[in-house]
C-alpha cells in the first residue's frame, strides 16, 4: 500500500468515527430522550472544552516525548471504549460527562492526524499544500458514509450510532500503528526557558501581530463551526409535526439531506490550492465567513417542500464555509511555525477554533435557543435562530476586512528570529 493511499484510509476513518453520530446525536438527544435545549448546548461545548488544553497537551506530547501516530492510535482506542458505554447512560447529567471524557480522546486526533499526515507526505518529499487536500476529502468521504449508515440502518434516533462510531475508532486505533514513524521532532534539542521545557513555544506565534489576530478570528468563526452539526438534523425532524411535510424523504432521512454538506466539502477541498495562490489566506478566509452567513439564511428561509431547494443550497455552501477556514487555517499554521512546534501550533489553531470558539458557541446557542426562541410547549422557532446565527456570521465578516492585516503576494518571505514561515505567503 503506496503512502498517499495509507494516508487516504486515516483520513477516512477519522472523520467516520464522527460522522456517525455528530449529526443525529441532536435527534437522539430531542426526538428520543426527550431532555432540553440549554442542556444540549453543554453537550456540544464538550468539544470545545476538550479542544481548549488537550489538542495542545497532546501536540507537545508528540512534539517531544512520543511517535505521534502511535499516540494517535492510543488516543482512538480509548476514544472507542467510551462511545461503547454511552448507550447505558440514563440522565443529562452523566451523558455529559461520557460525552466529555470521549471528546478528550477524540479532539486531539483531529490535530495529530494532520501532523501525522504532514510528517509522512514530507518524509517521502511530497508538497503538502498540493498533496494532502486530495488525501483530506477521504476524510469528507468517510463523514458521508458514516451518516448514510447511520441513517439507512435506521439509527437516527438510536443509541446504536455509537457502537457504529465505536467499531471505527477500535479499527483506526489497530490501524495506526501500521503507520510510517513520526518520531518527536524537538525531543533532542535543547530547552533553557520554562516555555521550551513545558513545551510551549508555540505560543510565542501569538507574539506576531497578524497571528495573534489571525488566531482571535479563529476563535470567533469557530463559534460558527459546529452550530448546524448540533441542530441542522433535529430541525429537519421537527418539520415532522407539520403534515404538509411528515411523510418527505428530507424529513424521513434528514441526515442523508444534511450529508450533502459533505459531498460539497470534496469539491471545495480540491479547489483550495488554487484559491489560496490566487487570493490568499485573508480572501479565502473572508468568502468561509460570507458562506456562514448564506448557510444560516438559507436554512432560515427553507423548508422540506417548495423552500427545500433553500436547504439544499445552503448544504452546498457549507463546503466553503468549513474548508476555507478549518483547512486553509491549518496550512496557513503549518506554512508559519518552525518543525519543532509544527503538532503544537495544530493544536493551538485547534484549540481557538474547536475549543474556546466551540465552548462559545455551542453554550451560548443552546441558551439563547431555550430562553428566546423557545415556547411553552418546547416548540423552536427556527426561523428566527437561523437568522440571529447569519448574523453573527455577517458581524463576523465585516470586522474581519477591517482588522485582519494581510497583504498577498507572490514573492517570498524572508526569514525572521522568531517563527519562519517556510513557503512564500502565496502558499500560505
Amino acid at each position: 500500500m503506496n503512502t498517499k493511499l495509507r494516508l487516504t484510509v486515516l483520513s477516512f476513518l477519522q472523520f467516520f468515527i464522527w460522522g456517525s453520530w455528530l449529526i443525529t446525536i441532536g435527534a437522539y438527544w430531542f426526538q428520543t430522550k426527550q431532555w432540553s435545549g440549554a442542556q444540549f448546548g453543554a453537550i456540544f461545548s464538550t468539544m470545545g472544552i476538550a479542544s481548549i488544553f488537550m489538542p495542545s497537551l497532546m501536540g507537545i506530547v508528540a512534539d517531544k516525548y512520543v511517535n505521534a501516530e502511535k499516540l494517535y492510535g492510543i488516543l482512538h482506542i480509548l476514544g472507542g471504549l467510551t462511545l461503547c458505554t454511552i448507550p447505558m447512560v440514563t440522565d443529562p447529567g452523566t451523558f455529559f460527562w461520557v460525552i466529555l471524557l470521549n471528546m478528550i480522546f477524540y479532539m486531539p486526533t483531529l490535530s495529530l492526524s494532520i501532523a501525522v499526515s504532514f510528517s509522512v507526505l514530507k518524509t517521502e518529499g511530497l508538497d503538502v499544500v498540493k498533496d494532502y487536500p486530495p488525501i483530506r476529502v477521504w476524510g469528507t468521504i468517510g463523514f458521508i458514509v458514516a451518516m448514510w449508515t447511520v441513517s439507512l440502518l435506521g439509527f437516527e434516533k438510536s443509541a446504536s450510532q455509537f457502537y457504529v462510531a465505536a467499531a471505527a475508532a477500535f479499527a483506526l486505533g489497530l490501524y495506526s500503528f501500521t503507520l510510517p514513524k513520526c518520531p518527536p521532532q524537538s525531543a533532542n534539542s535543547s530547552s533553557q526557558s520554562l516555555a521550551e521545557i513545558l513545551g510551549l513555544k508555540s505560543f510565542a506565534i501569538l507574539r506576531d501581530r497578524k497571528m495573534l489576530t489571525f488566531f482571535m478570528f479563529a476563535l470567533l468563526l469557530g463559534a460558527a463551526l459546529q452550530l448546524t452539526n448540533a441542530y441542522g438534523d433535529t430541525f429537519l425532524h421537527d418539520f415532522d409535526q407539520n403534515a404538509a411535510y411528515k411523510d418527505t424523504l428530507t424529513v424521513k432521512y434528514p441526515a442523508i439531506i444534511m450529508s450533502i454538506s459533505q459531498i460539497s466539502e470534496t469539491l471545495f477541498i480540491l479547489a483550495i490550492p488554487f484559491f489560496l495562490r490566487r487570493f490568499g489566506i485573508k480572501q479565502v478566509m473572508l468568502f468561509s465567513m460570507i458562506a456562514w452567513v448564506l448557510r444560516f439564511g438559507l436554512f432560515a428561509y427553507g423548508n422540506p417542500g417548495q423552500g427545500l431547494w433553500m436547504i439544499i443550497l445552503s448544504c452546498i455552501v457549507y463546503g466553503m464555509a468549513f474548508d476555507f477556514f478549518n483547512i486553509s487555517g491549518s496550512l496557513f499554521v503549518e506554512t508559519q511555525t518552525q518543525p519543532s512546534i509544527r503538532a503544537s501550533a495544530q493544536g493551538l489553531f485547534m484549540m481557538m477554533t474547536n475549543g474556546f470558539g466551540a465552548v462559545l458557541g455551542s453554550s451560548l446557542s443552546g441558551l439563547i435557543i431555550q430562553h428566546y426562541f423557545t415556547d411553552a410547549n418546547g416548540v423552536k422557532d427556527w426561523h428566527s435562530i437561523w437568522l440571529t446565527f447569519a448574523g453573527y456570521s455577517l458581524v463576523i465578516a465585516v470586522l474581519f476586512v477591517l482588522i485582519f492585516k494581510h497583504k498577498h503576494t507572490t514573492q517570498p518571505v524572508e526569514d525572521s528570529s522568531h517563527v519562519a514561515p517556510l513557503l512564500s505567503v502565496e502558499q500560505a
